[in-house]
């Protein structure tokens, strides 16, 4: 078994938040985590420097070969675990696995109402709702290539789910019950990465310092360096919003396109 505990997600399913969670938690804190050091304890995968030197450009099949080698040098980041972001689905491109098996222990994956997470990476890319709907509707959706990332393969959302669900040893969260219930679901989230039995003390001390209402702040006092396009990347965090702000061909769509994985995962 290998090291690597991904943290995987389709776009704007919560997973900055986990990620902030998890330092908040495993670091102790006396404050908040800073949102712009959240590669202290977890690294994001399509980081460029991990593939490439500065102003080398690599093609994709270039980037695929590189992957398992990344993979393997993230193993050594840590002399444990290692927690590893990705936005990629768990499928193969050009015969080589986006996340690569033997270097796994696990995978935590946050998954989120498809209709609000068009609203969300709507906001994030500064693109329209519509051209969202259609590109979650795409098995070739990605994110590109550019100045600090390589590729990522997002695929469809409905495909994107399938590939981690399937995956072994894994935990699915929704967002939604993080929302919800955020002592017992982050609980499960520390059971499951095997840190030890929970202190409840110290999961609401952590459970505080990465609410929206504390990551916003952050946000607003000192930036956030992994924001998008949108004004705001820690906007409002809530739940059911596509209710009103979708209209009704537009969750109509993305309910034809995505209803048989909704269903399953309690959307529908």
């Amino acid at each position: 078994m290998g090291k690597i505990v991904w943290l995987a997600s389709y776009p704007k399913s919560g997973n900055t938040w986990v990620r902030a969670f998890l330092h908040n938690y495993i670091t102790q804190p006396k404050t908040a985590h800073s949102i712009n050091r959240l590669i202290d304890f977890s690294v994001s995968e399509c980081a460029a420097p991990f593939f490439r030197q500065p102003g080398e450009t690599l093609t994709v099949e270039q980037v695929q070969a590189k992957r398992p080698l990344v993979h393997e040098e993230l193993t050594r980041l840590h002399p444990d675990l290692v927690f590893v972001k990705t936005h990629n689905a768990n499928l193969a491109l050009h015969g080589i696995p986006l996340c690569t098996p033997e270097h796994t222990a696990g995978a935590l994956y946050i998954v989120r109402d498809p209709r609000d997470v068009a609203l969300s990476f709507a906001n994030f890319t500064q693109k329209s709702v519509n051209e969202i709907i259609e590109l979650m509707a795409s098995p070739g959706a990605a994110n590109a290539t550019d100045d600090v990332q390589v590729f990522e393969l997002l695929s469809s959302w409905s495909e994107h789910v399938r590939s981690w669900v399937g995956a072994p040893r894994r935990l699915l969260t929704r967002y939604e019950d993080l929302l919800a219930e955020p002592e017992r679901y982050f609980a499960r989230i520390i059971r499951f990465v095997g840190t030890g039995e929970v202190d409840p003390r110290r999961l609401a001390r952590a459970i505080e310092f990465s609410s929206f209402k504390s990551l916003s702040a952050q946000e607003a006092a000192e930036g956030y360096r992994a924001g998008g396009k949108g004004e705001k990347f820690f906007r409002q965090g809530k739940a059911g919003q596509w209710r009103e702000r979708l209209t009704p061909a537009q969750a109509d769509r993305i309910t034809a396109a995505h209803g048989e994985v909704m269903q399953k995962l309690g959307y529908l």
